[in-house]
């Protein structure tokens, strides 16, 4: 118990030197420790333990489940009989104040922000002024690391207001260069962009969607991307990789964070390794199964500070996130329901090599990467339709109509299983937003026709359902006007939907002739 107390001590000033001194991050980046993932552990217990000692809600909670026996075995083997927790029986279950240490929000020093309602329902977040500047500081840092020193205009189009991400961006930004904060304005944002002129490096935040409209757009506009140094960062949801491509076109680098209102912002990040290797997935099969298994899809890839987030997998291949910091309302075991997976950086040199890639000579030289562990996420279990077998993706979805050449026309889209009322067979639907011009039938047949081969090409399940039962194939396609049929539920939304509501379904059949569908 000593020597486990000297150790956490060590790690606590090491990590508050890094938040301090920019240069002692680098190099910590740069040579992070192997011990530090066991050391993460140690970390994630001792929040469990402050969590059950002083929080009257979790306290509660662990009685709910006949409390918590210590079990025999290794620290690791008794921290995953720990219950865990999640929005519905933890969240749902006690009031925000029970949640916080000692039972209360002070009343002095806390900042609150507001989830974006994804799983349906806003909720508060209260956090202290002190782990909302740790956050803010880690942000800084890392965009620093991986978009260079040199001072940058950002165009904050995250949503502002009580969300966390827009608030939290835009104030960990301030340190590295020139921020306005938009929001997701088209008009403001071009307004601002030729206010300034092109002298700047420009770094735009926001959903990865909403990047690609803005390029579509200024296009639109007139106006001329080329004169302009553009990066982007983006968060909030996947990214395909035809999606990072499309962008491309015009910004310089792309890199997308991972965190949930529910945790906090930041929780890991894309880097450049991580991205490279992203690629490498979906170009090499064996490089995919070597890295997460017999998995088809390629999910995102982030690099996480175990010291900062303990991360586990459990049986149903969900992510649990332990943040290992003193905060004010502690999150021990959180589910947020996205599946996926974690591999040390180690582990993952390990991999590669059998495969023949050595990671050392991946990247180009000089280009900074981390010894990180990494951790990929497929999305939210509640984000695919199944059909005959196969789940289908909204990332698939995305990388078909992305490699249409109608992609700038193109804007949300969402997918629902829908039954023929003569005969009850059921098929997928996808719903696809047009930002202008005519819905032809034309259109209609070229989307579906990608649509099937992107997701046979990338979708092992989907090609072997058409395989065995060539109905499956009978995709059908449904165009919508600007802000139409389900995707009414898009206007004041901050996040898409990728699944239709109940809701909408009768709307769009309303709005559209039969003409428009297939």
């Amino acid at each position: 118990m000593f020597r486990t107390n000297i150790l956490l001590k060590i790690i606590d000033l090491l990590c508050a030197l890094a938040q301090r001194n920019y240069d002692f991050y680098c190099w910590l980046l740069a040579r992070f420790p192997t011990w530090s993932e066991r050391a993460a552990l140690r970390m994630a217990w001792r929040a469990f333990m402050r969590a059950r000692a002083q929080v009257p809600a979790y306290s509660a909670f662990l009685n709910r489940h006949n409390g918590f026996q210590h079990h025999q075995g290794t620290l690791a083997e008794q921290f995953v009989h720990i219950p865990e927790t999640d929005k519905n029986g933890y969240v749902r279950a006690f009031t925000i104040a029970e949640r916080c240490i000692d039972g209360r929000i002070p009343t002095h020093h806390i900042i609150v922000d507001e989830s974006s309602g994804s799983t349906g329902t806003p909720y508060n977040w209260v956090r202290s002024r002190a782990e909302v500047f740790y956050t803010r500081r880690a942000c800084s840092y890392f965009h620093r690391y991986y978009f260079g020193n040199q001072p940058l205009f950002v165009i904050n189009a995250f949503s502002m207001g009580a969300w966390a991400t827009g608030v939290t961006v835009g104030a960990a930004l301030e340190a590295n260069g020139i921020v306005k904060s938009t929001g997701p304005d088209l008009d403001k944002i071009l307004h601002t962009l030729r206010f300034f002129g092109p002298g700047y490096h420009y770094l735009i935040t926001g959903y990865p969607p909403f990047l690609k409209r803005l390029l579509d757009y200024g296009e639109e506009q007139g106006l001329d991307w080329s004169t302009y140094h553009l990066l982007g960062l983006v968060g909030g949801e996947g990214m395909s990789e035809g999606l990072r491509r499309y962008l491309l076109r015009h910004f310089e680098k792309v890199l997308s964070g991972y965190g949930a209102s529910d945790l906090e912002v930041g929780v890991a990040a894309e880097s450049d390794l991580s991205i490279l290797l992203r690629q490498l997935m979906e170009e090499r099969s064996d490089v995919r199964e070597a890295l997460i298994g017999s998995d088809h899809r390629v999910p995102m890839l982030f690099q996480y500070n175990p010291l900062d987030h303990y991360i586990e997998v459990n049986a149903k291949r969900e992510l649990i996130i332990t943040i290992t910091r003193p905060i004010l309302a502690p999150r021990i075991r959180y589910n947020i329901n996205d599946q996926g997976g974690i591999i040390s950086y180690s582990e993952l040199c390990r991999r590669l090599r059998q495969v023949g890639i050595d990671v050392q000579t991946l990247l180009p030289k000089g280009v900074r990467w981390a010894r990180l562990p990494f951790v990929y996420v497929f999305g939210r279990r509640d984000s695919t339709i199944s059909y005959m077998g196969a789940n289908i993706y909204p990332e698939d979805v995305e990388a078909g109509l992305f490699a249409s050449v109608h992609a700038n026309r193109l804007g949300a889209f969402c997918m629902e299983l829908v039954e023929d009322e003569h005969t009850h067979e059921v098929c997928p639907c996808i719903h696809v937003e047009v930002m202008d011009g005519d819905l032809t039938d034309t259109l209609i047949q070229e989307l579906r026709s990608i649509l099937l081969s992107k997701l046979s090409e990338l979708n092992a399940d989907f090609r072997q359902a058409v395989y065995e039962d060539g109905h499956t194939s009978a995709l059908q396609v449904v165009l919508h006007h600007a802000g139409q049929g389900p995707f009414t539920q898009n206007i004041g939304r901050i996040k898409r939907r990728y699944i239709t509501e109940a809701a909408s379904r009768a709307t769009s059949a309303q709005a559209l002739s039969p003409t428009m569908s297939a």
